[in-house]
């Protein structure tokens, strides 16, 4: 069975990023449709998208409304088999769709992960992981890619920056939560095709370039506000507080938040975290039986990831 394949590209300025991706994605070996969803750039990327691409189906959208509703967009109007976001600070090598929709050949698949590198070589991501408190965080971050094969994390779901899905298992447990704006929207819709019965598949060999964060202002006040709104968001819609884990989320979210004042002098992180609890108590049910977590990260090994994710 031949399956057909649709690439969402969410865009907010930066052009020459948008470009190398396009570029990118027009040297790929497998046929698939290209749709671009303009986020409100505040740049030229609108008209240069309609001059210099005019086979790709341009999406504008009149306000910025973030990188989950932007993305929507896209899958919305997408009707493969397979549909891949794809942001645009990424370089995808010529075989990268054509690896990572081979996992679909399995009925039971519903998300297919990449491995994506740093520019300087080392793995960015191998998809995500999360602990028992539904904190999420990247697999193989930071190490060589030839670890790979022996990466025994386990597997939630792709990692936002490229991520395959089955148009039905979306069809299933819906698209990205709107509701947050940026971070943490991958592993909210990872975990509930997981709650779903659907199985996350990794793609090894399905590779790309993450540039990273180049949108976003990574280490920034908003960006740590917004990467709180996330989490304070996902504690409220799965009940965590409520559950058996309570505790350890309670002393490591106070741990993060304190740790974050110390060192960036701001409560961005705190101030996001109680946006996003206020926000998840209007959030739609969410199944909280989640059997692709990570039982083996420790309460130590979470406080070590989060180190690390700032670094």
């Amino acid at each position: 069975m031949t399956l057909t394949v649709d690439v969402v590209v969410p865009v907010y300025g930066n052009w020459a990023m948008t470009d190398s991706c396009l570029k990118s994605l027009a040297a790929q070996t497998t046929q698939h449709q290209v749709i671009v969803v303009d986020d409100k750039s505040p740049d030229d990327t609108l008209v240069r998208l309609r001059t210099e691409y005019p086979y790709v189906r341009v999406v504008e959208l009149p306000v910025n409304s973030g990188f989950a509703a932007a993305c929507n967009r896209g899958l919305a109007l997408s009707t493969a088999d397979v549909v891949v976001l794809v942001n645009n600070d990424v370089e995808a090598d010529a075989e990268l769709l054509h690896h990572l929709i081979q996992p679909f050949a399995d009925p039971d698949v519903g998300s297919s992960t990449p491995l994506l590198t740093q520019p300087n070589g080392a793995v960015d991501a191998f998809g995500i992981t999360a602990d028992v408190t539904l904190a999420g965080f990247l697999r193989m971050h930071g190490a060589p890619p030839s670890a790979a094969s022996n990466e025994t994390a386990t597997l939630l779901g792709p990692y936002g920056a490229v991520a395959a899905y089955r148009r039905v298992a979306l069809d299933e447990v819906g698209l990205l939560d709107e509701r947050i704006f940026m971070y943490g929207e991958e592993l909210d819709l990872a975990l509930r095709l997981s709650a779903a019965g659907w199985s996350p598949a990794a793609a090894p060999l399905a590779r790309g370039v993450h540039l990273g964060g180049a949108t976003s202002g990574r280490g920034t006040s908003t960006q740590r506000q917004r990467a709180g709104f996330g989490r304070g968001y996902l504690l409220r819609a799965y009940g965590v507080l409520k559950g058996p884990h309570a505790i350890r989320a309670i002393i490591t979210e106070s741990i993060v938040c304190v740790g974050d004042l110390v060192l960036s002098h701001d409560l961005a992180s705190l101030r996001g975290r109680l946006a996003g609890w206020r926000a998840g108590a209007r959030a739609a049910y969410r199944n909280r039986k989640i059997p692709d977590l990570n039982r083996r990260i420790s309460f130590v090994d979470s406080l070590r990831l989060r180190i690390d994710s700032r670094s």
